[in-house]
């Protein structure tokens, strides 16, 4: 899954897209390289991020989703969003699923307009908001114990509400330190009692720099290092920047695997 940020203030600075025609580019560039998803997102949800209205989120992807659907009818498309009407004006224009950071606890429309929209659901792990969360990684239990409960909680929800295909992302960086966001990755398979897809979003997060004190510019070497082990554990998507070095990762993994 190759990341178009259509954002001024994306953490990583080299994802930015200021366009339309930047984001065809990049998406052209991503799918030759074997990107299957294009996650699109409008709303930076990085530490502390500047909230926006949902009209300007709407503005930014838009037209983006709809020239992306136009000039590339066989990608698929991902909109990063937590509000259902965002949601539902993206798949109207051609989006063809719903990746929600907030796992539905930022609107409580989600779940109910994802059911009628009869789309796939990305279900995140995350406390309070993109402006909060930070402040919110107290886990007494450990991390697993809290995402296998909260994904089982939304998981029966979201099923009430119609919703067929889910898939699980456990929110590396989301209200989870440095050390959490280890413990979790040392722990994925865990998550694998749950027996739904797993996707997985370490590109240039945090985890993969700062214990090489360097910055995400930097962080292309740690983010296929932790990439690697995400896959030998469970991963089934892999949600990045760079598509061509997932690709490779992902093939390698792939021959490690195969049986003589």
């Amino acid at each position: 899954m190759g990341i178009l940020n259509l954002t001024p203030d994306s953490f990583y600075p080299g994802s930015r897209l200021q366009s339309v025609d930047q984001a065809l580019k990049q998406a052209e560039k991503m799918l030759s390289e074997g990107a299957t998803f294009l996650d699109i997102g409008g709303y930076s949800t990085r530490p502390g991020a500047e909230e926006i209205t949902e009209q300007e989120e709407l503005n930014r992807v838009l037209p983006v989703i709809q020239a992306l659907a136009r000039e590339f009818p066989e990608a698929l498309l991902s909109i990063d969003t937590f509000r259902a009407r965002v949601a539902e004006a993206t798949v109207q224009s051609g989006a063809h699923l719903v990746n929600d950071v907030s796992g539905g606890t930022l609107d409580e429309a989600m779940f109910e307009t994802v059911g009628k929209l009869g789309v796939p659901y990305v279900l995140m792990h995350m406390r309070g908001t993109p402006q909060t969360m930070a402040s919110q990684n107290e886990y007494p239990n450990g991390v697993i114990d809290e995402l296998i409960g909260f994904f089982g909680e939304r998981v029966a929800q979201l099923r009430k509400s119609g919703v067929k295909d889910i898939v699980l992302d456990p929110g590396f960086g989301f209200a989870k330190n440095v050390a959490q966001n280890y413990e979790l990755l040392r722990h994925l398979t865990e998550l694998q009692v749950l027996e739904l897809p797993l996707l997985i979003g370490l590109s240039r997060k945090s985890m993969t720099y700062k214990p090489l004190q360097v910055g995400p510019e930097e962080a292309l070497t740690g983010t296929i290092a932790a990439n690697t082990l995400a896959l030998w554990h469970g991963a089934d998507i892999l949600r990045v920047h760079d598509v061509k070095e997932a690709v490779h990762t992902i093939e390698i993994i792939k021959r490690v695997r195969q049986r003589d």
